[in-house]
């Protein structure tokens, strides 16, 4: 029982994901019952940052970067990294700029370690994996 909470709590851990410039969107998160297919594992092509490496739950930072293996213009989404659950897209996504740039603001609840990540629309790795410590 502790664990489906924990698993359910994971899932609403991103709740609100808002565009960066492109417009005022909020996401919140939900488990989905199938599980995720693994995303094909293709080397990261990319940058990644987070504003922020320790944040208190539900406290607002950015992820920012550079998807290079995708043309300008691609939808990038936040996947996050599920114990026993592989890789789980958040409903946080957003269209890359003219110079296939990205920036979202993104706020998680699951407390400890969270490992992040953004792919695109194939489920391909465009960035390599970020670290989040939330208190």
């Amino acid at each position: 029982m502790r664990q489906s909470v924990r698993i359910w709590g994971a899932g609403i851990a991103a709740a609100a994901v808002v565009a960066g410039s492109v417009g005022a969107a909020v996401a919140v998160a939900s488990p989905s019952p199938a599980r995720q297919k693994p995303a094909a594992t293709a080397p990261a092509a990319g940058s990644a940052t987070a504003s922020m490496k320790t944040v208190r739950a539900w406290q607002q930072f950015r992820v920012r970067g550079v998807a290079k293996s995708v043309p300008a213009g691609s939808r990038v989404t936040l996947q996050q990294k599920v114990a026993g659950r592989g890789w789980t897209s958040l409903p946080a996504s957003m269209n890359t700029n003219s110079r296939s740039m990205y920036n979202m603001r993104v706020m998680l609840g699951m407390k400890g370690h969270n490992k992040l990540r953004l792919v695109d629309s194939r489920k391909r790795a465009v960035t390599p994996v970020i670290d989040v410590w939330v208190r």
